[in-house]
């Protein structure tokens, strides 16, 4: 949860007035527990999502945001939640996990991706976004941040303008996208 991307989407949804929790899953920090390959994970997002709900009933619209294993999980939380809005996916791990799961995808979202990563690698990410886009009734939009590694060290300023530009278009009354 103290990872600069996850901080920097933390402080975009928050600047927007909505009600947000960053976390850190099991094992991570100083988070009990331990690693459970996805499995737990999966729960301490479920669980976190229902305390913001408990907290916040009056919330009309959930997103959900994650970075690298955090979005995968975070695509597995909304297959799960049909109340989930929206997603911002930032350089999810297509290479590394399955993400097949995503069908159909249940929500439009934006997918995250820089050019030099070695770690998501952007040839399965695109692999993804592509399956995801011959989905009806959901618009996936991809932005490719170019020269970026995985973890946005010189491009985390483009990086943000890319999410702050599509939350800006999402949030919009005239959005065609719901």
């Amino acid at each position: 949860m103290n990872d600069r991307i996850t901080q920097h989407l933390y402080k975009t949804f928050v600047n927007r007035g909505f009600a947000t929790l960053r976390f850190n899953f099991r094992g991570v920090g100083r988070s009990q527990g331990s690693f459970d390959n996805g499995i737990g994970e999966l729960s301490d997002a479920a669980a976190a999502l229902d305390w913001v709900q408990s907290i916040h009933p009056e919330a009309s619209t959930t997103w959900i945001a994650g970075f690298s294993f955090g979005a995968l999980i975070g695509m597995q939380l909304l297959m799960r939640r049909p109340e989930i809005r929206g997603f911002i996916s930032v350089a999810p791990p297509a290479n590394m996990y399955d993400f097949s799961f995503l069908a159909p995808c249940p929500a439009s979202g934006i997918i995250v991706q820089g050019t030099a990563d070695t770690v998501a690698t952007p040839n399965a990410v695109q692999k993804l976004v592509d399956k995801l886009r011959t989905q009806k009734h959901i618009t996936i939009h991809h932005d490719e941040i170019p020269r970026a590694n995985h973890f946005f060290e010189n491009e985390m300023p483009d990086m943000m303008r890319s999410v702050d530009n599509y939350l800006d278009m999402r949030l919009a009354p005239d959005c065609p996208i719901k």
